[in-house]
C-alpha cells in the first residue's frame, strides 16, 4: 500500500504511519463502535440507525457515555493498525511478482491473514476484551471507573489468561478475516489502477478504502457479534456465544449490528488508508535521509 506508484516503504514507515492512522479513525468513529457493541450485547434495541441509538444513549447516559472504552480502542487501534500494517507489507513485499510489482488475490489474502493473526495476539484481543467489558459494564453493573480499573478488577476475578485473553478464539478469526479482507481488497484495487496508470489522488485512495470497508462488513461481521458475546463481562465460549445469538435472534442474529458496523467500517476505511497513504509519503523522504533500512513495496 503506497502512496504513490514505485515509491517504497520502509519498516519504520510503515510502523508510524499505521499507528497515526488507526488512532485517528478510531478515535472518529468510536461512537459508531459503541452503538454497534450495545445492540450486540442483548440490547433490545427498537432500531438499528446507529444515529437513533447514539441519540438515545447521549439523551438517557449523557454525550460521555458514547466515549466508554474508547481510550482502550483508541491504544489497541494504534498497536493494532502499527502491527498490521508493517506484517502486510512486509509480508507482502515478500511474496509479489517481482515482473509486475503484484500480488495475486490469494497471496494478498494470504497476507492479511498472518497480520491479522499477528495483530489479533499482540494486540487486539486484550483491548477488545477490555473495551467491550466496559461498555457491557455500564450498561447495568458500572463497576469499572476506568479501562486500568477494569484490567484490574478482571485480572483479580479471572486470572491473567482469562481477563484478557477471553474470545481469542473468536477475535483472531475476526482478525484475520478482516485484515485479510480490508488490506487484500484495498491491495487488489490499488494494483489494478497501478496497472492502468489511475492517478492516485486523495479521492481515489479514500474510495478504495470505503470500497474495501464494505466488503469487510458483510464477509465478517458473524465473527464480530461472536467476539463480542464471548467478550462481555459475563464471557461465552465459542459454542456458546454462538448458541446464544442463534437462541435470540436466529441465524440472521449473526449479522447483528452489521448496519451500524457499515456506517463506521465504510468512514473508517477512507479514513484509515487515506491518513496511511499521507503520513507515509510525508515521512518516507525524512527517513530515506537517515538511511533507513527498508523493505520494498509496490
Amino acid at each position: 500500500m503506497v502512496s504513490s506508484e514505485g515509491s517504497e516503504k520502509t519498516p519504520l514507515v510503515s510502523l508510524i504511519a499505521g499507528g497515526a492512522a488507526g488512532g485517528v479513525e478510531a478515535t472518529i468513529t468510536y461512537p459508531f463502535e459503541f452503538a454497534k457493541t450495545r445492540v450486540q450485547l442483548h440490547e433490545d434495541s427498537p432500531t438499528r440507525n446507529p444515529f437513533r441509538v447514539i441519540k438515545a444513549v447521549i439523551e438517557k447516559e449523557g454525550p460521555r457515555s458514547l466515549y466508554k472504552g474508547c481510550e482502550t480502542l483508541v491504544a489497541g487501534t494504534v498497536l493494532k493498525d502499527a502491527i498490521r500494517f508493517i506484517s502486510f507489507d512486509s509480508i507482502k513485499s515478500a511474496f509479489k511478482d517481482p515482473e509486475t510489482g503484484t500480488l495475486s488475490p490469494l497471496r494478498n489474502l494470504m497476507a492479511g491473514i498472518s497480520a491479522g493473526v499477528v495483530a489479533s495476539t499482540f494486540a487486539v484481543t486484550p483491548t477488545e476484551r477490555i473495551k467491550t467489558a466496559l461498555i457491557d459494564d455500564a450498561r447495568h453493573d458500572r463497576r469499572f471507573t476506568s479501562p486500568l480499573h477494569a484490567t484490574r478488577t478482571l485480572i483479580a476475578e479471572h486470572g491473567l489468561r482469562t481477563a484478557l485473553y477471553r474470545g481469542y478464539v473468536t477475535t483472531t478469526l475476526k482478525q484475520a478475516s478482516t485484515t485479510a479482507v480490508r488490506l487484500g481488497t484495498y491491495n487488489i484495487l490499488k494494483d489494478f489502477e497501478r496497472l492502468r496508470n489511475i492517478e492516485q489522488t486523495t479521492a481515489t485512495t479514500f474510495a478504495n478504502g470505503a470500497v474495501a470497508g464494505t466488503v469487510v462488513v458483510f464477509v465478517t461481521q458473524p465473527f464480530d457479534t461472536l467476539k463480542t458475546r464471548a467478550q462481555s463481562v459475563k464471557g461465552a465460549g465459542v459454542a456458546e456465544a454462538l448458541k446464544s445469538v442463534v437462541d435470540d435472534y436466529g441465524v440472521r442474529g449473526l449479522w447483528r449490528g452489521s448496519t451500524m458496523r457499515l456506517g463506521r467500517t465504510v468512514l473508517a476505511g477512507g479514513i484509515l488508508f487515506t491518513t496511511y497513504e499521507w503520513i507515509a509519503a510525508l515521512i518516507q523522504p525524512v527517513l530515506d535521509k537517515k538511511f533507513v533500512p527498508r523493505v520494498k513495496a509496490e
